[in-house]
């Protein structure tokens, strides 16, 4: 009678991890996601920015020491406010997808 609760238990709790693993490793990519659909037209994919818009905008590569020491809440309203030529993300983009952005690029220098 244990046994077959134990196994029970065990589908259980596996079938459970199953869908949880998933939706975490959405969630992970949601800031290489939101990179991707807002950030990469003119930062390029590895935030170089080495595109058009990036080369004829004289954009700073995310990777660099000069973007990478600036603090979390620098860059979080570099993202929400603009800064320069770059356009406000604000009313685009919730707290919570700047936050991921900005981990995002933190990760863009651990990955060059």
């Amino acid at each position: 009678m244990k046994s077959a609760l134990r196994k029970r238990l065990a589908v259980a709790v596996t079938a459970l991890a199953m869908l949880v693993l998933p939706a975490a490793s959405v969630a992970a990519d949601d800031g290489a996601d939101l990179f991707k659909s807002k950030c990469a037209m003119c930062h390029g994919p590895d935030g170089a920015g080495k595109t058009l818009m990036g080369e004829k905008l004289k954009i700073l590569d995310l990777r660099s020491a000069e973007v990478q020491k600036k603090t979390d809440a620098d860059l979080k309203a570099n993202i929400a406010k603009g800064k320069d030529k770059m356009p406000a993300y604000e009313a685009k983009l919730s707290k919570e997808q700047i936050d991921k952005l900005v981990v995002y690029i933190r990760d863009l220098a651990k990955k060059h």
